[in-house]
């Protein structure tokens, strides 16, 4: 468990209807997609050593979740110029009344900071270009735009997380 302002628990199978219902959300389907199918996902997700899940709280109350994984072991065109031991971030506020108060930008900074505390040389983030709220939401925490990438939905945006102040 990663512990700080915001705290981070592993997920497990009892956390499955909590994130279904958060993948429900209209701003979690549109930029993941189907629920259905995303729950799936997170399910088979839970038996893959390569992959951490996370549930975000503040407080006591869960509202998010955050997954990171080694970019090597999931291939992807943009990231194989990443260093060895490079992390990528994914993640979601899926308690609507939590978005827009600084909390995802907060939490993905603890979460970045504990990473390269833990050796990762590098950690990345790729949200679709159109995320207006995301991409900014990830540029409070400390990530800086590389550039354009193809995503297999279209273009997204690398961001690399800078620490500072």
């Amino acid at each position: 468990m990663l512990r700080g302002p915001y705290a981070f628990r592993p997920a497990t199978a009892a956390d499955l209807t909590m994130l279904r219902s958060w993948l429900e959300t209209p701003e979690v389907v549109r930029w993941w997609g189907d629920p259905e199918e995303q729950e799936a996902l997170l399910r088979e997700d839970l038996d893959e050593p390569g992959m951490t899940m996370w549930i975000v709280s503040h407080d006591g109350r869960p509202f998010g979740y955050a997954q990171h994984y080694e970019v090597h072991r999931w291939p992807q065109p943009h990231f194989q110029a990443m260093p060895a031991e490079t992390v990528a971030i994914d993640a979601f506020i899926g308690v609507p009344d939590m978005i827009g108060g600084g909390h995802g930008s907060a939490f993905l900074r603890q979460l970045a900071e504990r990473l390269l505390a833990d050796g990762a040389p590098c950690v990345a983030i790729d949200p679709d270009t159109a995320n207006f709220r995301a991409r900014r939401a990830y540029a409070r925490a400390g990530f800086v735009e590389q550039g354009l990438v193809a995503g297999e939905d279209g273009d997204d945006v690398l961001m690399i997380f800078v620490p500072g102040d």
